[in-house]
């Protein structure tokens, strides 16, 4: 598949790159708010104008010469999307004027050789458009007066980068035909259909974005000794053994008690979203810590998404390991987390690339049996075989099963026809459960049972 041409957003902090950005790719993907400094990652996502598709790219704002740690990081990944960059837009604040450091920008961007526009944002009314104009003293040809928030004179932006970029070629009949799954169509299995998309989760500083640098062999996401670095979600698609991957490295999430700022406080909520768009959450433990409270509630925020799940035990290489190690430490983990007990886990070390080729074939299974979908007579010959006189009967009358169908996928539902009305008790919905994985699978995945009367 061809690279599309990227545009990538620039300057100062809090002028208004991650408004546009959303704007221009359609959704809220880049957290937005007064506090400078909301976004310190590379954020890429898909943007279609006219029918032309191309890749829009948020970048931290940019201060040069500065010394701490996390500003140079913005500053190194930014240099990396301009590299990648086919057209560059500066943004800059059209009611605070021109300031030394936009005049800085753009002769740093001028001697990169890509081609430049300049976005003067917050123009949000017509008496405001003349504030535009001293932004010509910049040098820029290209000056586009508009406003993000709320749309205005984008479009005219998005006309002009978009000029060169190329409409997608029409399918000929044969690919028609191929992707209809016609003759001569390769099957697909079910995890080789489509994208898994997967979320990283996990408290701050446990190597979330250590792992997805490892995985994507490119710094995609700052890695710092210093918690909570990764403010935002950064997706970054790759294929492997002919499956694609997408990866969302999420933010650090704390308790919203112990959030003081704005950044961390949106960070949570986003965190939170970001289970949704997934297939697969990793939930992402420090192997030398031990597993902790925090811990334990973010499994219960992946669980009640009911996104499939892995337990990653990281920095396994740093663990003084005797025989029984890895035993103890599984156990104490299915104790502390019970709810989680169909999540497979793995120990990696995402610094050394440790275990990471078992991590992705584990990914993959957990995505396929997501989707796998058992015949209605595969169930009830199932049925048949189950021993419900092993199963628990608290209130007395044992419960009966007399049909049970599959009802949906991503997660699997099952609908089962029984002989009482309401909910099932929790042990037999359990035993239920365990039945239908040892005997199916669904590694990874829960399982939703839905009781009906039959009459």
């Amino acid at each position: 598949m061809p690279q599309l041409p990227r545009v990538v957003i620039l300057g100062r902090p809090n002028v208004g790159k991650s408004t546009l950005f959303n704007r221009i790719c359609g959704r809220r993907r880049a957290l937005v708010g007064d506090e400078p400094g909301m976004t310190r990652d590379r954020l890429y996502a898909p943007a279609t104008w006219l029918g032309k598709p191309f890749e829009v790219v948020d970048t931290g704002g940019m201060i040069p010469f500065e010394k701490d740690l996390i500003p140079t990081e913005i500053i190194r990944q930014a240099h990396v999307a301009i590299e990648e960059a086919a057209q560059l837009i500066l943004v800059v604040d059209a009611r605070q004027g021109i300031v030394p450091l936009d005049e800085e920008l753009v002769q740093l961007l001028r001697r990169t050789g890509k081609p430049l526009s300049l976005a003067v944002n917050k123009i949000d009314a017509a008496q405001h458009s003349p504030l535009a104009a001293e932004f010509h003293r910049l040098g820029v040809p290209d000056i586009f007066p508009l406003s993000a928030e709320h749309g205005l004179g984008v479009d005219d932006l998005l006309e002009h980068i978009t000029e060169d970029f190329a409409a997608p070629a029409e399918k000929s009949e044969e690919q028609h035909a191929e992707s209809a799954g016609g003759p001569g169509a390769a099957p697909l299995t079910p995890a080789r259909d489509q994208t898994i998309n997967v979320a990283i989760i996990g408290r701050p500083n446990v190597g979330k974005s250590t792992l997805l640098n490892s995985l994507l062999k490119e710094e995609r996401s700052i890695v710092s000794p210093l918690p909570g670095t990764t403010r935002d979600a950064v997706d970054a698609q790759f294929e492997r053994d002919g499956l694609r991957f997408r990866f969302i490295d999420t933010a650090g999430i704390r308790r919203k008690g112990k959030t003081k700022l704005m950044a961390e406080k949106l960070s949570v909520i986003q965190a939170r979203k970001h289970l949704e768009r997934a297939d697969v959450a990793l939930l992402m433990l420090d192997g030398p810590e031990g597993i902790t409270a925090l811990d334990t509630h973010i499994g219960g925020y992946a669980h009640e998404s009911r996104r499939s799940v892995i337990i990653v035990v990281n920095k396994w290489d740093a663990v003084k390991r005797g025989p029984a190690t890895t035993r103890d430490y599984i156990q104490i983990l299915r104790e502390r987390m019970k709810f989680l007990a169909y999540a497979p886990i793995v120990f990696i070390s995402a610094l050394t690339g440790q275990k990471l080729g078992d991590l992705l074939k584990t990914i993959a299974q957990v995505a396929e049996a997501r989707r796998l979908r058992v015949s209605t007579s595969e169930m009830n010959q199932f049925l048949t075989e189950v021993d419900f006189e092993r199963a628990p009967t608290p209130s007395g009358k044992p419960t009966r099963i007399y049909y049970l169908t599959q009802g949906g996928v991503a997660p699997p539902v099952f609908v089962a026809f029984t002989n009482r009305a309401g909910k099932l008790h929790f042990s037999f919905e359990r035993f239920l459960e365990n039945r239908i994985r040892e005997r199916f699978g669904f590694l990874g995945t829960p399982i939703i049972v839905k009781p009906r009367q039959s009459h």
